[in-house]
């Protein structure tokens, strides 16, 4: 069995009701939902949720919500491995071991069909316990330092100091967007980023973090501009 589930809690406090706020003419959990179920790769589309409002969209436009997530789960400190877990136990999938969940996150407006379909083949044609999508940083960070009270500053990586911006190395984040992996993998210890995990690569142009209202408005703008594209 594949199942994608898509965790949206309904209290924000830096964007109140962000998973079910108004983006590019859809409420924003639209757009991931829309992906998955666009992909055909799902025997279910599942929406993790202790919000009456979310359930009633996310059911209407075929999603499925087939339990509320208890208030411990609906938290600021709800992580989202434990989620996933608290999922895979309601909808009774504990023992099989091999049948493999998405977690996609409800803000992800550039998740696309190729990027799910390109981290489930990696995690089939692997042995990798999870696949992820990444992005990459600006490696200038390896020249970054830290000021003291009175303005003196102290590189975090001295040994860059003179090593030229195109000979520093490639680093890379997580996008947020989705996590692929089987249910034993959900349910063993290992992380979801890690040593047994392979990243899917996206431009830098197609990821945003939305935590801020001004973080919101760039994120539209870009989404927008990439669909007249």
């Amino acid at each position: 069995m594949r199942i994608a589930i898509i965790p949206a809690r309904g209290g924000s406090k830096r964007i109140p009701r962000k998973n079910i706020r108004e983006f590019a003419g859809k409420p924003i959990i639209a757009w991931p939902i829309g992906a998955a179920l666009e992909s055909g790769l799902f025997d279910k589309v599942i929406v993790s949720t202790d919000d009456d409002e979310i359930t009633q969209f996310s059911r209407s436009i075929g999603a499925t919500v087939p339990f509320v997530r208890p208030s411990k789960l609906a938290d600021d400190f709800a992580d989202t491995k434990s989620v996933v877990q608290h999922a895979i136990s309601e909808i009774g999938l504990e023992r099989d071991f091999a049948s493999q969940i998405c977690c996609i996150y409800p803000t992800a407006v550039f998740l696309t069909v190729d990027l799910l379909i390109e981290g489930l083949t990696k995690l089939d044609s692997s042995a990798a316990s999870f696949t992820f999508a990444m992005t990459n940083l600006d490696p200038v960070v390896f020249r970054s330092f830290t000021k003291s009270g009175d303005g003196r500053v102290k590189m975090l990586f001295p040994e860059n100091c003179s090593v030229r911006s195109q000979d520093l190395p490639g680093i890379f984040c997580d996008a947020a967007q989705f996590y692929w992996g089987k249910v034993g993998s959900w349910q063993s210890d290992k992380p979801i980023i890690g040593a047994d995990s392979i990243g899917i690569f996206i431009d830098s142009s197609r990821v945003q973090d939305i935590d801020t209202e001004k973080q919101w408005l760039s994120a539209e703008v870009k989404f927008i501009n990439q669909i007249k594209e």
